[in-house]
């Protein structure tokens, strides 16, 4: 079974860019890292399936059946879509909630953070 080149390739550069926004401070950002995540999930599935028409286990004696196509990929893509439709949905609602509250969309460092991490730098200063 040969994938299609190009299309991994795409997985590939969504998956890269989906994470770089991901990491991103800013909630919009991270809501189109997710989705650009959830599509380029979608896309391996159907690239990985196998060809169009044919089921992805090759070498079973049954050949009235070597055309169907298999909807275990179908199934796996509508199921990740619903998934991350509501991620989105629930970044969505979080970034309203913390708009409305902060009037910001940049998420701010945790001061217990900072402060866990000079205790941490006083007890050890080697770090």
């Amino acid at each position: 079974m040969s994938a299609n080149v190009f299309l991994l390739l795409v997985v590939g550069v969504l998956i890269a860019c989906g994470v770089y926004l991901i990491l991103e401070r800013i909630v919009s950002k991270m809501l189109l890292g997710m989705i650009l995540l959830g599509n380029a999930v979608c896309l391996l599935i159907l690239t990985l399936s196998g060809p169009d028409g044919k089921p992805p286990i090759m070498g079973t004696t049954d050949t009235a059946h070597a055309n169907d196509a298999d909807p275990l990929a179908q199934a796996m893509v509508l199921t990740a879509i619903v998934i991350t439709m509501g991620l989105a949905a629930f970044i969505l609602a979080l970034a309203y909630r913390a708009f409305m509250l902060t009037t910001s969309e940049d998420v701010n460092d945790d001061p217990e953070d900072a402060h866990v991490a000079a205790r941490r730098e006083r007890e050890d200063p080697e770090r």
